[in-house]
């Protein structure tokens, strides 16, 4: 059993890896004896990143300074792999911009009427064009894998319910400057449901699956007001820990999901399901 959810000596690809989800990601894929490789935007986050999972799992990590949205970065870092590794066995499309919820008394910069277009195209570029990119271009150096492997998605449980724009709300502030969850986090998230379905089925032959988790809300220093707001809407009545998703991602990675293929995962304590 516990060979199942090895990932000994699998090479994997982790977009946007020094994050707060990122680096668990490749924690758990050192934890379980592969080889992560961290994809980013700051090569020194990245370094620090792989020296530290490489001092204390003893695994091959590597960090490399790669911006997703640009489609020839990926192509030459792929050409690297290619050499190092020769193959690929998982790709995490990890990687997303997280827009802010805004709350300027000036201009409700987060509203949909004020939302800017270019923000908008840079939040697609990076979460919903990246994972795209990624897919096309390591994710087809998966499938020549004799073994195949498996594309992770990461989600949201805002990629399977709309926002409660209610906790986002400022006592004394009038509604046209009331702040709410961007558009594009909600779009980026159910895109990514629609990705996983396609590469489900695209690569299936070559014994390449594709899955997605939606996770819930992370612990990270919320506003009391909002806490309170928030877990009332949670059935388990808390927002998760960190490192609450390192099993449900081991298994997708490991064999031992191996007849898992196209699952949209919720992990969000029961929200979506309210």
């Amino acid at each position: 059993m516990i060979d199942l959810f090895s990932l000994k000596d699998k090479v994997i690809i982790i977009t946007g890896a020094t994050g707060l989800l990122g680096s668990q990601h490749a924690e758990v894929v050192a934890e379980a004896g592969g080889i992560p490789v961290l994809l980013d935007l700051d090569q020194d986050r990245c370094n620090q990143l792989a020296d530290k999972l490489k001092q204390k799992y003893s695994v091959d990590a590597i960090g490399y300074k790669v911006d997703i949205t640009k489609e020839e970065e990926i192509i030459d870092n792929l050409s690297i792999i290619k050499i190092k590794y020769k193959y690929i066995h998982a790709l995490i499309n990890n990687a997303a911009n997280n827009p802010k919820v805004e709350d300027s008394t000036e201009k409700a910069f987060s509203r949909l009427e004020n939302f800017p277009t270019a923000v908008w195209n840079s939040d697609l570029a990076v979460g919903l064009s990246g994972s795209f990119l990624c897919a096309k271009h390591y994710g087809f150096l998966i499938s020549q894998n004799p073994a195949g492997g498996t594309i992770l998605n990461i989600s949201s449980d805002l990629g399977l319910i709309a926002p409660d724009q209610r906790l986002y709300r400022k006592a004394g502030l009038p509604e046209e400057l009331q702040p709410v969850k961007p558009v594009t986090y909600s779009v980026v998230k159910a895109g990514l449901i629609g990705l996983t379905r396609y590469l489900a089925t695209y690569w299936a032959d070559k014994n390449v699956r594709c899955n997605a988790i939606c996770p819930g809300g992370i612990e990270n220093n919320q506003n009391e007001y909002f806490l309170k707001e928030v877990i009332s809407r949670i059935p388990l009545g808390r927002l998760a820990k960190k490192d609450e998703y390192k099993g449900l991602v081991l298994l997708l990675l490991s064999e031992s999901a191996s007849y898992l293929n196209g699952s949209i995962i919720s992990a969000d304590g029961g929200r979506s399901v309210w």
